[in-house]
């Protein structure tokens, strides 16, 4: 009887690897539905940002001009004020005042033209950058739904095989089963492995010679003394 229950024991650990390497190919699938996801993310961010600045930018233009119609008003009130001048002293004065408003009134001239510049630049590169953003939607898009197609055909394949597991595990004895999936824990999902040739095929460690006569008999579940995986017998051919 015992060697019945090895033997779906077996089965159920293909079935288990089985399931253990699908399950490895739908994490690596969603981790690159994942790495997709952040691609877009990051392309949005990025325009975010620029959008930020051109919105600091456009502000700092608005103050700019602002600035600049200020030193206009103070220019067409000076030159006003020339005309009732009346001594050389406060002619000296207010001319003073004209030409360092109009040079002020360069530097801001030739700030807003700079902001200017940039505030293009800004809206340049928020189209270019959404273009690009649109393009690697559309591309990503259908990478996505390949990989989607991929998790269903997997999702339905591992539920297939767990239903399959679910009936061999029914002809196994629970506390045989419940030490199967201890040692898989342990043992990086490999709990049963084959003797042969006189060595583990678990750890390729050599086997006491003693340890063959139980397996033969084939009545006592036998450990391997150094992994403690279960041993099945096989015979060299």
């Amino acid at each position: 009887m015992l060697r019945k229950h090895l033997i779906l024991l077996e089965e159920l650990q293909e079935l288990d690897l089985k399931i253990d390497g699908r399950q490895g190919e739908r994490q690596a699938l969603l981790d690159q539905l994942a790495e997709l996801d952040r691609q877009v993310e990051e392309g949005r961010l990025a325009v975010d940002g620029i959008k930020a600045e051109l919105a600091a930018a456009e502000e700092e233009k608005l103050s700019l001009e602002a600035n600049l119609a200020a030193e206009d008003e103070n220019i067409v009130r000076s030159e006003a004020r020339q005309k009732e001048i009346k001594t050389q002293k406060e002619y000296q004065a207010i001319l003073k005042e004209i030409t360092a408003a109009k040079k002020q009134k360069g530097e801001l001239e030739e700030q807003l033209l700079q902001k200017t510049g940039q505030v293009e630049q800004f809206v340049a590169d928020i189209a270019a950058r959404e273009g690009d953003l649109g393009s690697l939607e559309e591309n990503l898009g259908v990478r996505k739904a390949e990989l989607a197609a991929a998790l269903e055909r997997l999702d339905q394949e591992i539920a297939s095989d767990a239903s399959v597991k679910a009936d061999t595990a029914r002809g196994i004895p629970a506390s045989l089963l419940k030490r199967y999936e201890a040692l898989r824990l342990r043992r990086q999902g490999v709990a049963l492995v084959v003797a042969r040739s006189g060595n583990c095929s678990g750890c390729n460690m050599n086997l006491p010679p003693q340890l063959y006569n139980s397996l033969y008999r084939g009545d006592d579940l036998v450990l391997c003394p150094h992994c403690q995986r279960m041993l099945v017998l096989r015979q060299d051919p």
